[in-house]
């Protein structure tokens, strides 16, 4: 344990064998956003699958996100997500992570907005009844965040433009 003052800041496993090292995968973020080339580092992205904390759903999106953002950008996009877990459950960052990739939606952004939505409705009280999915949708649909924000808005009131005076112009 690391104590400031009377204040326990950090607490880490101990280790028994000589010259052991454990490495944490959430401590290296900030820096690897910077410099998303050093990630795939061996030994802490092995402590990190050992821990669980690294499944195959993130090995299966990264690979996906090659294709469509290169290198570099698809290693700070899976930065990114991994950055979720700081302020979301584990569980709801790796079903919606799972939930992207089978919508082909490969943006920490799209991870970001499913894994709160996942968060809100399990901290909303529901009456036991679930949303069946449309005809012809699986439930692996993910939301945009435009359509999102335009289902909350109120139904407009003004009419619809009228390009009738200008053609008067002609």
């Amino acid at each position: 344990m690391i104590y400031d003052k009377n204040v326990e800041v950090a607490r880490h496993e101990r280790l028994i064998a000589k010259g052991s090292c454990r490495l944490d995968l959430d401590h290296c973020l900030e820096a690897l956003i910077r410099k998303p080339g050093a990630f795939p580092g061996p030994r802490v992205l092995e402590q990190a699958r050992s821990a669980g904390k690294f499944t195959p759903v993130h090995d299966a999106w990264w690979a996906q996100a090659r294709t469509v953002h290169g290198e570099r950008d698809r290693t700070r996009a899976l930065i990114e997500v991994l950055l979720l877990n700081r302020h979301l459950a584990h569980e709801h960052v790796v079903a919606c992570l799972a939930t992207a990739l089978r919508a082909g939606a490969l943006t920490a952004d799209a991870v970001a907005l499913e894994a709160r939505k996942a968060a809100q409705t399990e901290d909303e009280p529901t009456g036991g009844a679930s949303i069946p999915a449309a005809p012809g949708q699986t439930s692996a649909t993910v939301t945009s965040l435009h359509a999102r924000r335009l289902a909350h808005l109120p139904p407009g009131t003004r009419p619809l433009p009228s390009v009738t005076p200008y053609d008067q112009l002609l």
